[in-house]
């Protein structure tokens, strides 16, 4: 059984350090999602991983056993959006690692448009404002099931439950006031433009003899 006290890690890195395809993908992931770093990403990888291994396994019935936790596996998938309706094992091996993002708790608040950025909504959660089934969540990554998607809500107690708060109103584009073009009443009419005089080509013997 070993140590209970030793953490260990639920994930699996990549196979490889220094694949440039996988590093560019997860590069876009960590700025589209507002991860923290890849291993969020590696994290959410693993768990798929679980469930295509499982699927897998399951894929040819055998025993009474398999077919019972196949039905499982399949109710699993379905209550987190993972697959729609009535699907076999086989449309589990389909899913790919964004659908999975989507369902994170950050990704879900962001596009229910409580927050104004994906980054915001990682500090929203991280700072105790939100509730998943009146239950308070502080983690980003939590998978929230189907059911309870439309409880996403911000904690009572908070001051940005109140849909007037500055924090929750659209950013506003600031647009630039053109730039005054400097006139000249002096010369050429009241409406001319300013103008440099004239520049006067003279040799430096013709400067001495003025």
């Amino acid at each position: 059984m070993g140590d209970p006290k030793k953490h260990r890690k639920k994930y699996q890195g990549p196979s490889h350090p220094w694949q440039r395809t996988r590093i560019e993908e997860e590069k876009v992931l960590v700025r589209d999602y507002g991860l923290k770093n890849k291993t969020e990403i590696w994290k959410m990888n693993s768990y798929l991983k679980r469930f295509k291994s499982q699927a897998k396994r399951l894929a040819t019935v055998k025993h009474q056993q398999d077919e019972i936790e196949r039905q499982h596996l399949l109710r699993l998938c379905n209550k987190y959006g993972f697959i729609v309706g009535e699907s076999d094992v086989g449309d589990i091996l389909a899913i790919d690692l964004k659908k999975v993002l989507e369902r994170r708790l950050q990704t879900l608040l962001f596009r229910k448009g409580l927050a104004r950025s994906i980054d915001q909504a990682r500090q929203y959660i991280t700072h105790g404002h939100v509730t998943v089934q009146g239950k308070k969540m502080n983690s980003p990554s939590y998978l929230v099931p189907l059911a309870d998607e439309m409880s996403i809500a911000f904690i009572v107690t908070s001051a940005l439950s109140n849909t007037d708060h500055p924090e929750r109103r659209p950013f506003e584009k600031k647009v630039k006031a053109p730039r005054p073009v400097q006139r000249d009443d002096r010369r050429g009419g009241r409406n001319s433009f300013r103008r440099a005089p004239p520049r006067q080509n003279t040799s430096p013997s013709e400067a001495k003899r003025a």
